[in-house]
Parts: structure tokens; sequence; C-alpha cells
């Protein structure tokens, strides 16, 4: 007996790509009857004149469902189901079956545990419905399968690097420290680590040089400092920190010519483009969960006292504290470098501009709080300013140090060792230009 293979490819799909149906009778007429109701569905259908030639296609095919007729010589559908429940037990098996073969078909059941069975005559719609229903059934347990198989992997994926991640969080810490061309970091200069990244990040738009060097710097110290005069809790000193250095973030995009240009003597057309800042700032950082007080702040800190202000025209304590605390510093320094007013104003002018601005442009108690640092404060401690030849280790940065065009190169209070005053100064030999280094006093030898 030969097995007679019909691949149907009626909807375009390839074998392996729709179900494989197998079915096995003995009745050529039978069969035909069955690729006819197939037909139209797409399946791949397969036929086979007996239980053998049947087994025998199973053993070469790729089979989803086998539908068998129970009567057939040699080997009858029950005793085929079983040889293939025994071997391919995720193949579903239907039995076709007479009303008369009630005991077979109890074995069939028993021993070739069949997903259902069909009496005939069958109704065409039932024997699609019992197909489909079977089909959909075994796609999801396969479906399951994988997804446990999956899981499994990853669960033993996880556990491997479980395993070496100590080892892990070493070489990345290793490959960090080489990157970087630093040698083992103190305890207390890792806390620091996430504030120094953000001082660094506030470099990018100063980098373009003008007066726009040390802006950020200078605006985050000085609001630092009238935070902790207002009282405000350590938490959002360090928001109105962070905002300080970050406040200008939105300005990357914008042309060198605006960047230098005074606000008082833009176009309205330029005014507008300049004004997209603070929200452009605010959507830059609002991802990262650390910094969304931060990012609040940087959307206000254009908001005036008196409701004149933009983006939102916030007005009086309904603007943010930290945020009327920033636009302060902000423009404390902005009159001194000339990008908020025509010209440059002295720091005693300065003064007198954020004066005539209370409650108006500023909160008065942020003003109050500004010219109780106005003008400076003296160092908690003495400094010393050094050339590179001083240095020695263990001394301890009271300044930022800075390239001569405003980049930060070392955070206030970094620990000094041999490999960093090294670094230094090979830096200074690249550069063809001395540094001044401020150290700590009480650092020094």
């Amino acid at each position: 007996m030969e097995a007679r293979l019909a691949d149907e490819r009626v909807q375009g799909g390839e074998p392996g790509t729709v179900p494989t149906l197998l079915l096995v009778d003995d009745e050529a007429n039978i069969l035909a009857a069955l690729k006819r109701l197939f037909r139209p569905l797409g399946y791949r259908v397969l036929t086979a004149d007996g239980g053998a030639t049947g087994l025998g296609v199973m053993a070469r095919e790729h089979v989803d469902l086998v539908v068998s007729d129970m009567r057939m010589p040699e080997m009858t559908g029950a005793q085929f189901l079983a040889r293939v429940c025994e071997r391919w037990p995720e193949t579903v098996r239907i039995l076709l079956t007479g009303h008369a073969e009630i005991g077979a078909t109890i074995e069939a059941i028993n021993q070739g545990r069949i997903y259902r069975y069909i009496a005939k005559p069958w109704e065409d719609a039932d024997v699609l419905l019992i197909v489909r229903h079977a089909l959909e059934q075994q796609a999801l347990k396969r479906e399951k399968a994988r997804l446990e198989k999956l899981a499994q992997t990853q669960n033993e994926q996880l556990k491997a690097f479980n395993a070496s991640l100590e080892e892990t969080v070493r070489a990345r810490t290793e490959e960090l420290r080489q990157t970087m061309g630093f040698l083992e970091v103190a305890h207390e200069q890792l806390k620091r680590g996430f504030v120094t990244s953000i001082r660094v990040f506030s470099n990018l738009i100063e980098m373009r040089g003008g007066r726009l060097a040390g802006h950020s710097r200078r605006v985050a110290d000085l609001a630092r400092n009238m935070a902790r005069r207002m009282g405000m809790p350590e938490a959002d000193v360090q928001d109105v920190f962070l905002a300080a250095l970050l406040h200008d973030v939105g300005k990357i995009g914008l042309p060198d010519y605006l960047l230098e240009k005074p606000f008082a003597s833009m176009t309205r057309e330029e005014r507008l483009e300049v004004m997209k800042h603070p929200c452009k700032g605010e959507a830059a950082l609002m991802a990262l969960e650390q910094l969304k007080g931060a990012a609040r702040l940087i959307r206000a800190h254009h908001e005036r006292f008196d409701g004149l202000g933009y983006p939102d025209r916030l007005t009086g304590l309904s603007i943010p504290l930290g945020a009327r605390i920033l636009a302060l510093a902000n423009d404390y320094d902005e009159v001194q470098t000339g990008t908020l007013v025509n010209r440059p104003l002295s720091e005693a002018d300065a003064v007198d501009f954020i004066k005539a601005g209370r409650g108006k442009r500023y909160d008065p108690a942020a003003v109050d709080a500004f010219m109780g640092i106005a003008g400076g404060q003296p160092h908690a401690m003495p400094e010393l300013a050094l050339h590179s030849g001083q240095l020695e280790p263990g001394m301890a940065l009271s300044r930022d140090l800075v390239s001569r065009d405003g980049g930060l190169l070392l955070s206030k209070d970094y620990l000094l060792d041999a490999l960093l005053i090294g670094q230094i100064r090979n830096y200074e030999s690249v550069d063809g230009r001395p540094l001044t280094i401020y150290v700590h006093a009480r650092t020094g030898g």
C-alpha cells in the first residue's frame, strides 16, 4: 500500500507554516470526501489507506492531527491511534466510527487517548469545528510549552548572571576606572559620583564658549546657598542645585548667535524660540527618576513673581520655591555676563538689579536670602592657590577644577592622589597652559 500526499497551498502557505493533517482510511471515497472538506481551509493534507502506511507517513512527516477510521484491515483504528499515541503523543488523534462500534471506540479512548470520536455519517460543519478547536488547543499547548521553556532558559541565565554578578560589577568598575583615568575611588567620592556626572553634563551647553563658560556652576552655587539660607530640606536643596546645573540644557539646539545675543535685544521671533528652552529642558530629563524634581524646577525657572514670566504664567507662591530661587540666581549671573540685558553689569549694579525686581520679578523672601549672601561668602576654611608642581597626594580641591574654556575636569572636594596629580600635569602639557588649582589649606603640607 502506498501513501498519497495532497499538499494543499490554497492560501499561499508553505509546508510547515500551516497545520498538517493525516487522513487514514481504507476507503478511497472517504479519503476523497475528507480532502474536499478540508481543502478550502488551506490545511496541508496527507492521506494513507491503512494503519501501517499511516505510521510510515508519520515517521517521515510532521503531523499535527490524525483522523483515522475505526474499521480497517490488518490494523484497526484503535490499534493505529495507540501506536501514534506512544510514538507521537503531541499529535491530536480523532477517530471515525460507526454507531455499532461502541466497544471498539472505548478501546480507542483507553489505548489511544483520542481527542474526540466522530460518528458516521458525519456532519461536515461538526467535523470542521472539531478539527479547528483541536488545532487551536494544540497551538495553545505548544505556545505554553515554548514559553515555559523560554522562562526556564531565562531563569537559568539569570541564575548564572547572579552567580557572576559580583565579578561582573568588579569588571565594569575596573573598565570605568580605566576609561575615566582614575584609580580606586574612595567611598565618599562614589557617593558624589551622581552629582559629578550631572555637573559634567551641565557643561555640554557651555562648551560652545563665549559668555556661557562657568555660568551653570556659578548659578548652582548661589542657588544652593540661598536654598539653605531659606531653610529648605537638604533633599530639596539638592534638587535646586541639580536644576541649576542643568537649567540651560534646553538651549543645546539653539544657534550660537542666539546664545550670545542679550535677551533684551532679541526680535520677537528670536525670543519665542529661546522661550521654549524651559519646556525642552524638562522634557529632556523627564525619563530620569532622580531628576524629576529638578526637571519641574527647570520648567518654572523663568516664571516671574508678578505672573509675567513663561512658559505657564505662574504667579507668586504657585511657582515652586526652588524655581523662584533659581530665577533670581540665574538672572544675577546673566546680567553680569550681558546675556539678559544689553550690556554687562558690575557686581554692585547686578545686586541693585535684583533689589529693583523685589516683588515683581522675584519672590521678596528669595531677595532677602540673596541679600544675606550678596557679594559672596568667605570660604569656611582657608584655601591655597597652587600650580600642579606643588600638588601632593591627600590634598582636596576647594573649588571645581576647570579648563580654560570652562569645562569641568574635577569637582570641588575631590581628594587628589598621585595618579590624578600626574593626569593634571599631563593635561597641562597637552593644553600648553598651566592651571591654577585651589585646595583646602588644612590638607596642604
